[in-house]
């Protein structure tokens, strides 16, 4: 099975040494997104934009790949604080609106760059 590195265009540049999503056996591997936005900011006050944005950054990603949202078969969130898991999944569910994906959930002691939240998907091509 080969692989092919998307390289993101429309979405933040990565912040380590690995790739925004991978192609590999009919499926985009997205790594996962923080709340970074198109000026390098990490939003870390409000769970709510801080999710938005990790979507949209998602978003980007899929686009880049010539997907969407609505590709999207498997995601995970990873929160610092599962007190915020309502204020998430309320954004979460204006994102996926069509059959959404399987999910987890889990809460972390800490992200990169201080975040509230991270998502990666797993999207099936078409």
């Amino acid at each position: 099975m080969s692989k092919k590195v998307v390289a993101p265009v429309k979405a933040p540049k990565p912040i380590g040494p690995y790739s925004q999503a991978v192609r590999a056996g009919g499926f985009v591997f997205v790594s996962g997104q923080i709340p970074v936005d198109a000026s390098g900011k990490v939003i870390v006050d409000d769970v709510a934009e801080a999710t938005e944005q990790v979507l949209k950054n998602v978003a980007a990603v899929l686009s880049d790949a010539g997907l969407s949202l609505d590709d999207v078969v498997l995601s995970t969130v990873y929160l610092k604080d599962m007190a915020d898991f309502a204020k998430m999944n309320e954004v979460y569910a204006k994102f996926f609106t069509n059959s959404p994906p399987a999910r987890a959930t889990v809460q972390v002691a800490a992200l990169p760059k201080g975040a509230p939240v991270e998502i990666q998907v797993t999207a099936k091509e078409k």
